[in-house]
């Protein structure tokens, strides 16, 4: 016949080179031209092929699948999934929430909070989850092969010869030994003499099929024959024997006959007897174990009766799979998987594993251990009566410690209180009796028993915790004492060195009158402070000591003061000007381990590890006051409810109401009512040595101050539900501070004299008040005080109230709320408050809500963050109650901008966190309201529409994990907990959600294939979860309606498209593919008409018809896809063969499916890849194994191949052979066994060797390769489908890449080793002529490619990668000289 004549070569060109894109390097230009290449090539669109409606397939074929003796890879378990509750795991002894909290809470906000904080977790648990990822994720957790089996290879022998033959053993990995013997006369006629010993040189050698000799020469040249040898192998035992000769022990052989040989020494002897037993050993147990693989090879030929339902395993189930359990044992213990030989299984590669996920839990930032041991000054004496006693501080002191950050200018701690003062100086003050009564929270009467009173009393140690540590943060102790005087005058005799006694006795007495009269006041008297960390990372300084004793300065008390001093630490000529008092403060700090035993929290709960005796110190953690940034931010976990109250200051100079008012003691009270007779709440943290809890307590007064300052602070255990006349009173007194010896009992009793009252409401808009505030003095408190109001014009509400200084705002004060069931956050506030009065939305006007809902995405980010499990609840809880449209897809856009919120501050933890343990469906009520799954799913589908808001679609595709997530959760728990899960898969859900499901799907798929070049990260977030979905689906759904729904994502794409949409489509493919339940989805079963068939009937598939892609929908798509893709270029590939050959190594590796039955029907849905290789036969014809890619470019085939045609996807016409004629004789001598392989075909290992590496993998000459396939061929297999199994005519003839070609081989061999014979009998019996030689044309290639190069090779080519390469790194270089090994 005569060729069609040909375009002109200027009108081709002309046409080529306008598709061209601006000249550029060479890799661009390939690039192009490969992509007009293909281009110019109408490509057409694969059919979609219509799945099988997979529940009523199964239902239809009940009996044969339950008569099938491998029924379990045909039916989905039943126990497939279940849902579980998981304990609270806390730190605590007990829960965190006080006894009576819940009953107590009124507002929906405080409600929701504590049931978050005592609510268990809620799981889904998929039984086989462990099989749904990667091979490498398998629970059997495929392992590396230690050793291979040991081989000498014929090209390696002269190489053996030439090496020392201890490093060689070595080499080989068996047991190896050398070394002089005396032999004793073999000969069992003559009697053995010392005379008949004879020195010879033995050698321990192990041979290829791994037995040892035992080699004796005359001399130490082991490269000659050896004089004789003893076969190990015959050898029964080694034992020693001295009747002859001395240091000898004998051989015992099998035979009856000995050998007797003789060491130099007793250590000789020993070591060769311990040596030749270990070889005994060993070849007793591969003795054994090929016994045991015998048997087993029984079983195997039983087992070929596996599907018939008269087989043994339809009367004896329970004997059947005993039986395959024994024969997976023995086969995994002595076969190695082929797969364990392949480079890729052996990669440590877990970018595809989930991250593991966490229930949420207190975290902490760096915890440091203060231990408080020693405050002495120099100034001391015997404070006893009668002087009978240590020598001690003069008078009491009080520490006072917190950290501070002088970086960001703040207080980060609550402050820790500590008495040391000796016991003896402790009885100068009046003593109080200590209560553990909690007016806030009611503690068990267990608790109370665990914590006792004496062991809290006198605290010496805390815990800090800093979340942001660096070198500028301090510890700082500030020391009170009792109230004397003005601060100068008290410090003075502790600033002289000289050590006087009268002195000391002067102070001492002094300080008796003052603590009987005004003990229960403090004046500020010194500070020290020292640095904690050497660096950012945390590493404590244990060697800084704190500085010396500062006496504080009584106009520089506050906190902003204290900062300023602190910047100036660091520098001596600023401090040197500061008064020093004389003493010291022993404070230390360490590290805190994880079991640290014996302390309680901030509210004063004891941990689990919490010792109930009395006499064990107790530590205690001291409040963090953590940075109000997102990423330093936890979702709260434990109930805390504190305020923390700091009085500023008091301008008190221009007030006249009263006569005096200079020593200014400001006492702070809680209360709950403004009635003349309410009392204080017992609710405030008491300081050492007093009650655990008080009703009242003050602030540290300054002498003669009439505009006082103050430092401290006030902890409050806040009520659970606050309500309006919850306030703070602060009432001022005058405190008199003489102490004359002249003053009457009438003066002591008019020690403190009021001299004013302010208050503070807590709420303010149903918000606790934190920002600084400035309030008026009052000089009378009438009852009903709270409910004053000023109306303007002079006229007021509520009761007369005299005003000092008119009413000016004259106290500072502030408060700071750490509390994790009140928010300060306005919008969150607000939208709990209108979800309260609406019952969480059922009732609410659509246009309130939406405001409300809109409102949320103003909310501060860290409130966010600290609330998440809570708002994120009641978000849903809204999404099932909303009788509008427009509502639920307000509250999804909510939910978007809180997923996204989280994402960008770097927190994606929490959100799977919440997914996985926190997050609850809501209990079903058909009437009342919908499922979050459903109305989910319609809101997304809303957001996604085109005319929607891009911005909030583009987060949705970025981060539609976590919504994929929610939903398959919410599937699961809704099917489980209204005992769905029995029912039909087609009568699960309703129709609207199939509809609402495919809906989603249809709508997600163009704005993946779309978007893929402007927002690349997002379009690959979405079409993974997308897979991940839909995987998931087939758990709960309708299997064959989750099937068209893949075909609904295909349809999406095309050949030709961009790489970019290629490495989608194989993402979601690898993902789905993956399932757990992959092979019964498949359904390996005879799909025969009439009556049920034997599996030994059927009619195999050896390509992809229709009917086996409807059939066996997954596989079938998976092999059509991967037969497209090897049209593509090198790139797109390489991605569709690695998808493909992972999930052939999942397959073997799978121990479910381990026994040979298992495997051979696996096998069979693999069948089709054989049509699919022999259509690329001649792509994959490559002998030369050089490992040198021939360019590293991406187009690397396409535009260097020595082909007539411009084109190289023209199908390739040559005149037909006859197969006796076209096969080579070695062929079929390697395939049987009678002649090597490598005898005429083989190319010359030095020419390969010194091939030019440009073309090492282009087509090999004629008389290396085999014959062209017959593109005129029958057919014979594939009689319902023309144009093989892609349904395209265009087949490319380019080359394909090594490493591309070695992975299709590999996968070959797979499915070649696992078919049973009757399967590869049956495929050579209905093969035409051309498809067997193609068959066989392959089998040759794998020889060829898999051959093993030698050691010599392997250890050049590796010097010259080194010499050639220099820039690529070493594992490049092994990976190219391992390409010259087997495998």
């Amino acid at each position: 016949m005569s060729q069609p004549p040909l375009l002109s070569a200027s009108a081709e060109t002309r046409k080529f080179t306008r598709a061209l894109s601006k000249p550029g390097t060479a890799a661009e230009l390939r690039q192009s031209v490969s992509e007009v290449v293909r281009g110019s090539v109408l490509l057409a669109k694969p059919k979609l092929i219509e799945p099988l409606d997979y529940e009523n397939v199964i239902v239809q074929k009940k009996t044969q699948i339950l008569n099938d003796g491998l029924r379990e890879m045909l039916l989905f378990p039943y126990d497939d999934f279940q849902t579980a509750t998981l304990r609270r795991q806390g730190r605590y002894m007990c829960s965190t929430v006080p006894a009576d909290a819940q009953e107590e809470a009124q507002s929906l906000f405080v409600t929701e909070c504590i049931k978050t904080y005592n609510s268990d977790w809620h799981l889904v648990n998929y039984k086989y989850e462990d099989y749904s990822g990667e091979f490498r994720q398998l629970p059997n957790k495929v392992a590396k092969l230690d050793k291979l089996p040991v081989h000498v290879y014929e090209v390696d022998e002269e190489v053996d010869k030439d090496e020392d033959a201890a490093s060689l053993g070595s080499q080989k990995g068996g047991i190896t030994k050398h070394g002089w013997l005396y032999k004793g006369n073999m000969n069992s006629a003559i009697s053995v003499t010392m005379r008949s010993f004879k020195r010879r040189f033995f050698h321990l050698i192990q041979l290829g099929d791994g037995s040892y000799n035992l080699n004796f020469y005359k001399d130490e040249k082991i490269s000659k024959e050896p004089k004789g040898s003893i076969f190990l192998d015959s050898c029964m035992g080694v034992v020693q024997n001295n009747k002859v000769r001395r240091f000898a022990f004998e051989l015992k052989m099998q035979d009856k006959s000995s050998y007797l040989l003789a060491a130099d020494s007793e250590v000789e002897m020993e070591e060769w007897i311990t040596t030749l037993n270990k070889i005994l050993q060993l070849n007793f147990e591969a003795a054994m174990q090929e016994k045991r693989n015998g048997d087993s090879h029984e079983d195997d030929e039983q087992s070929k009766l596996e599907g018939s339902g008269s087989g043994l395993d339809s009367y004896l189930p329970e004997l059947a799979k005993s039986t395959r359990e024994a024969e997976i044992k023995l086969k995994s213990e002595s076969r190695v998987k082929l797969f364990y030989l392949d480079p890729d299984a052996q990669k440590l590669d877990f970018t595809s594993a989930e991250p593991e996920v966490k229930p949420f839990e207190e975290k902490f930032g760096k915890r440091i251990l203060v231990k408080c041991n020693d405050l002495s000054f120099n100034l001391q004496c015997c404070v006893a009566e009668n002087e009978e006693g240590p020598t001690t501080n003069v008078e009491p002191f009080f520490v006072t410690l917190s950290l501070f950050d002088i970086k960001y200018n703040r207080k980060i701690s609550a402050d820790f209180h500590v008495d040391l003062n000796h016991f003896s100086v402790r009885q100068m003050l009046a003593t109080t009796s200590p209560a553990l009564v909690n007016g806030g929270r009611k503690s068990s009467p267990a608790l109370q028993d665990i914590l006792h009173e004496a062991a809290m009393q006198y605290p010496k140690q805390g815990i800090f915790s800093v979340t942001c540590p660096h070198p500028d943060i301090f510890l700082v102790a500030r020391i009170e004492k009792v109230l004397q005087g003005s601060i100068t005058h008290g410090a003075e005799p502790y600033m002289k060195s000289s050590d006087s006694s009268k002195v000391a006795q002067k102070v001492l007495k002094n300080a008796k009158q003052a603590c009987q009269r005004l003990g229960q006041y403090r004046m500020p008297f010194a500070w020290a402070a020292r640095t904690l960390f050497k660096d950012a990372s945390g590493n404590l300084d244990k060697n800084a000591r704190f500085s010396a004793l500062y006496r504080q300065d009584s106009n520089k008390l506050s906190n902003d003061d204290m900062l300023k001093l602190l910047a100036d630490f660091r520098k001596p000529e600023k401090m040197a000007k500061l008064p020093v008092i004389l003493g010291n403060l022993d404070i230390t700090i360490d590290n805190v381990s994880s079991d640290f035993p014996n302390y309680v929290n901030s509210s004063y709960i004891p941990m689990k590890q919490f010792e109930t005796c009395s006499k064990t110190p107790i530590t205690f953690e001291v409040e963090e006051f953590v940075p109000c940034i997102p990423k330093h931010t936890q979702p709260y976990t434990i109930y805390n409810n504190h305020l923390y109250v700091y009085p500023k200051y008091l301008k008190y100079d221009s007030q006249k109401s009263f006569a005096k008012a200079r020593n200014i003691a400001i006492c702070i009270e809680f209360k709950d009512s403004d009635e003349e007779d309410s009392q204080p709440l017992k609710c405030i943290y008491g300081r050492p040595g007093g009650p655990v809890f008080t009703r009242s307590a003050f602030a540290a007064v300054l002498h003669h101050h009439q505009n006082p300052e103050f430092y401290d602070e006030i902890k409050i255990e806040l009520p659970t539900q606050l309500h309006e006349k919850h306030h703070l009173l602060f009432t001022f007194f005058h405190v008199s501070c003489d102490n004359s010896s002249k003053g009457s009992t009438k003066k002591k009793d008019v020690v403190e004299t009021q001299v004013g009252y302010s208050w503070l409401p807590l709420l303010k808009d149903g918000r606790v008040v934190t920002s600084e505030q400035h309030v008026p003095v009052a000089a009378n408190l009438p009852s009903g005080y709270l409910g004053y109001q000023e109306l303007g014009m002079g006229r007021h509400y509520g009761p007369e109230i005299k005003w000092v200084d008119g009413s000016k705002p004259l106290l500072k004060v502030s408060t700071h709320l750490v509390s994790t069931v009140y928010t300060q956050d306005q919008h969150l506030h607000n939208f709990f408050q209108y979800c309260q009065k609406t019952e969480s939305g059922a009732q609410a006007l659509g246009s309130e809500l939406v405001k409300y809902l809109k409102s949320l995405h103003a909310m501060e980010g860290h409130v966010m963050i600290a609330f998440l499990p809570t708002i994120l609840n009641q978000l849903f809880r809204v999404l099932t109650r909303a009788t509008q449209e427009e509502v639920a897809v307000n509250v999804t856009r909510v939910i978007i901008h809180v997923v996204a919120q989280c994402h960008e501050e770097g927190l994606e933890s929490h959100l799977r966190s919440y997914v996985k343990y926190a997050y609850k469906a809501e209990p079903y009520v058909a009437s009342e309201y919908k499922t979050v799954h459903e109305e989910l799913t319609k809101a997304m589908t809303t957001i996604l529409k085109p005319s929607a808001d891009f911005l909030t679609s583009n987060k949705l595709l970025k981060y539609s994990w976590f919504f994929f997530d929610v939903l398959i959760k919410s599937m699961a728990q809704h099917l489980i907990e209204n005992c769905k899960v029995k029912l039909l898969r087609n009568q699960r859900f309703p129709a609207s959600y199939h509809h609402a499901v495919e809906t989603v799907v249809n709508m997600l798929t163009p704005h993946i294939t779309q978007k893929f070049r402007d927002n690349p990260e997002a379009s690959k977030h979405a079409n993974h979860s997308l897979a991940v979905f839909i995987k998931r689906c087939f758990t709960f759904m309708d299997r064959g309606f989750v099937f068209k729904q893949i075909n609904n994502y295909i349809s999406c794409f095309a050949p030709g498209d961009p790489k970019t949409l290629f490495e989608y489509k194989f993402e979601f493919l690898r993902v789905v593919c993956n399932h757990e339940h992959y092979i019964p989805l498949n359904l390996p079963m005879p799909f025969g008409k009439g009556r049920i068939q034997r599996y030994q009937d059927l009619q195999l598939d050896y390509s992809l018809t229709d009917e086996f892609c409807r059939n066996h929908f997954l596989v079938g798509l998976l092999l059509r896809e991967v037969g497209t893709a090897l049209q593509e270029f090198r790139e797109v590939r390489l991605i569709a063969i690695s998808v493909l050959k992972n999930l052939l190594i999942k397959h073997s590796f799978d121990d479910r499916y381990a026994s040979r039955s298992h495997q051979a029907r696996i096998a069979t849905l693999y069948l089709p890849l054989f049509g699919l290789l022999i259509e690329n036969v001649q792509r994959i014809n490559v002998r030369d194994v050089s490992p040198f890619p021939v360019n590293p470019g991406s187009t690397v085939k396409e535009e260097s191949l020595p082909l007539p045609a411009a084109n190289p996807l023209v199908t390739p016409q040559k005149p037909g052979i006859a197969l006796d004629n076209s096969l080579h004789k070695d062929l079929f001598g390697a395939i049987s066994g009678i002649a090597s392989p490598y005898t005429t075909s083989t190319p010359n290992i030095n020419s390969v060797r010194n091939a030019d590496s440009r073309g090492s993998l282009i087509s090999t000459d004629s008389g290396n390769s085999l014959p062209e396939r017959n593109s005129e061929k029958s057919n014979s297999l594939d009689k319902h489908q023309q144009g093989g199994a892609l349904g395209n005519s265009v087949v490319r003839c380019d080359k394909l890449d090594q490493s591309e070609i070695k992975s299709l081989l590999m996968c070959f061999l797979y499915i070649l080793k696992s078919m049973s014979d009757d399967a590869l009998f049956t495929y050579w019996n209905k093969a035409s002529t051309s498809e067997l030689m193609d068959f066989f044309t392959i089998s040759e290639v794998c020889l060829h490619q898999f051959q093993y190069m030698g050691k010599r090779y392997i250890a050049s080519l590796t010097k010259c990668v080194a010499l050639l390469l220099p820039a690529w790194n070493r594992n490049d270089a092994c990976q190219i000289a391992a390409a010259g090994q087997p495998g």
